[in-house]
């Protein structure tokens, strides 16, 4: 890889992505080795990188190829084998190492990817270093002198579930029997899930748990509604008490209730919010800005101090670290944890869900009813050739209307409603997101703006 344009359609804005054999190689992969070891050897990190890959076909070609570059430049690898990424964040955080993990996450087959971070599980994006290690691998990094490294393997799985399950008192999840319905997508929740599940008391229902990096039933996206269908049926259908689905990487998780209805995902921010505030009474907690505003309203009501970020894992775990906040809230369905290195957690925020329903005799849907305020579009994709044309046609028609701010994208607000646009950082897409105080004006406003994007 030496074009600078290839590596910048690759390396975003907060991990490495792209089409397997044509942009993401083991060459790639080697390369990415040898300059993450001199940006680490630069920052004055340790000396050991800790690899976790999924279960795409591609992804123990291409973690042999980056240990095999780390190991070049006198960097010692340990190879966790089949993990989540959180379950890399673990490890990165328990050992206090530098750690990569090879995933696309919810990207389709034909893709993968890495995301990196320093020891104690720091995020890297561009500002914090991937723009270095890209300049490293386009214009070539000093050879370092250390001694060839050494890889060894280590089983983490046992200690992760262990952690997650040890932060809750103990006879949490088992107060009340809940039968659970999850698909993991053939991802790498089907990995995690099961050794989790085991200590709870649950009634498990397993979907799609085949580690299958080719995604045979459909995506590990379950931000898109089609990728629920199966889901909601089988609550339905099993009668069960919660449905949870994950994304490849099992670092996200969104819920289904008990109705087979989607849970928004600002909901369970609000839910997890209210417990964590009960813990550390009056602590900062970060919203998103395309999360509910009843998100904010619930913070604020509870004591706790409300701060908006903008889209991202790299820069709400900057924020995290700055402000000193106990917890963080995606509607994409990320959740961080102070405590958990400030890292997102899918199967995290899945156990405080059921840790609250345990607790209570009452359904899901009923639990969730006081933080859902308000009506959610969604998040709604185009596909647009010219994205800046398409915003700047959207913000001539409402920049008069609304107030507008620039934290993510554009934000529109009124009193009564809001929408957010702003361009992926990781697929070619415009995306939308509206929300309004009843569902008719919901729909008017999502339909008048996707109406203006497409006008283009």
């Amino acid at each position: 890889m030496s074009a600078k344009n290839d590596l910048s359609k690759i390396i975003k804005a907060y991990d490495i992505r792209g089409l397997v054999e044509k942009e993401i190689t083991p060459d790639f992969a080697f390369a990415v080795g040898v300059a993450f070891a001199k940006f680490l050897e630069i920052e004055r990190e340790p000396a050991t990188i800790v690899v976790g890959e999924d279960m795409r076909p591609s992804s123990p070609l291409l973690a042999d190829a980056f240990s095999d570059g780390a190991n070049s430049q006198g960097m010692d690898v340990i190879r966790i084998g089949l993990a989540s990424t959180d379950m890399l964040y673990f490890a990165s955080g328990k050992l206090n190492l530098p750690g990569i993990m090879f995933t696309a996450s919810h990207n389709p087959a034909q893709y993968n990817g890495m995301k990196l971070c320093k020891s104690g599980a720091i995020p890297i994006g561009q500002e914090s270093g991937l723009l270095q290690i890209r300049n490293f691998i386009e214009n070539g990094s000093p050879i370092s002198n250390r001694p060839v490294g050494k890889s060894k393997e280590q089983d983490l799985l046992t200690e992760y579930v262990d952690y997650l399950i040890t932060r809750f008192p103990e006879g949490t999840f088992a107060k009340r029997k809940l039968k659970v319905v999850i698909d993991a997508g053939n991802g790498m929740a089907g990995f995690t899930a099961p050794a989790v599940m085991a200590k709870l008391k649950v009634d498990l229902i397993p979907m799609y748990f085949e580690l299958d990096g080719t995604f045979p039933n459909h995506e590990a996206n379950p931000i898109e509604p089609a990728n629920l269908v199966a889901l909601q049926k089988r609550v339905k259908k099993e009668g069960a008490d919660i449905g949870l689905a994950f994304d490849g990487d099992a670092d996200r998780c969104f819920l289904i209730d008990e109705t087979g209805a989607l849970v928004n995902p600002s909901a369970l921010t609000g839910l997890v919010a209210v417990r964590e505030l009960m813990e550390k009474p009056g602590s900062t907690i970060i919203y998103n800005l395309i999360s509910s505003k009843a998100v904010p309203e619930v913070i604020t009501e509870n004591g706790g101090t409300p701060l908006r970020s903008r889209v991202g894992h790299s820069y709400i775990k900057k924020l995290m670290a700055e402000s000193g906040a106990i917890f963080g809230g995606e509607h994409s369905g990320h959740f961080y944890f102070a405590d958990f290195w400030r890292a997102d957690s899918g199967m995290l925020a899945a156990l405080y869900a059921l840790a609250e329903l345990m607790a209570v005799k009452q359904p899901l849907s009923k639990l969730l009813k006081p933080y859902n305020r308000y009506f959610s579009s969604g998040e709604v994709n185009s596909e647009v050739k010219d994205l800046p044309a398409a915003i700047a046609k959207v913000r001539s028609v409402y920049e008069s209307q609304c107030e507008v701010d620039e934290l993510d994208g554009l934000t529109f607000t009124t009193d009564t409603w809001w929408f957010n646009l702003r361009p992926s950082n990781t697929e070619p897409l415009l995306r939308l997101n509206v929300e309004a105080d009843t569902e008719a004006q919901m729909k008017k406003i999502r339909d008048a703006v996707l109406a203006v994007i497409k006008s283009r």
